[in-house]
């Protein structure tokens, strides 16, 4: 086989993974992006290491090797990723992405027309209503 054909499918497992990691909101759907572009990365490794030792006369296989490394690296990734949003889940009640940096900033939020109203805003009375029923 032409070393093209694994290359060209790296490259475009690797362009969807970025996509997903650029464009998702959801956390979940992050890291399974980012597990597609660690396999593309890891085609790419087996399929060089393929093609350099057909043509080198000593044959190390340090890109399968290197697979392999990556492999558990990515496991090990998964496992922690998963269990930091399951506990972000039940902290905060969502895996979104943006409402998750939203609440990281932190809770007040400012009026976009620049007045210094002391009023509370609607989302804010929503919460405040909330925070009365359940006490």
């Amino acid at each position: 086989m032409h070393l093209a054909y694994p290359a060209v499918l790296s490259a475009l497992l690797f362009c969807t993974g970025l996509y997903g990691v650029l464009a998702r909101r959801n956390a979940i759907l992050v890291l399974m992006s980012v597990e597609l572009m660690l396999n593309a990365v890891n085609l790419n490794l087996v399929a060089f290491d393929v093609w350099l030792s057909r043509t080198a006369e000593e044959t190390l296989h340090s890109g399968q090797a290197l697979t392999l490394f990556t492999i558990a690296i990515a496991a090990a990734e998964i496992g922690i990723g998963l269990a930091i949003i399951l506990a972000v889940h039940r902290n905060r009640g969502t895996a979104d992405i943006d409402r998750l940096r939203d609440t990281a900033e932190g809770h007040e939020s400012h009026p976009a027309d620049g007045s210094d109203s002391d009023a509370p805003t609607a989302e804010q009375a929503g919460r405040a209503g909330k925070a009365e029923a359940t006490a």
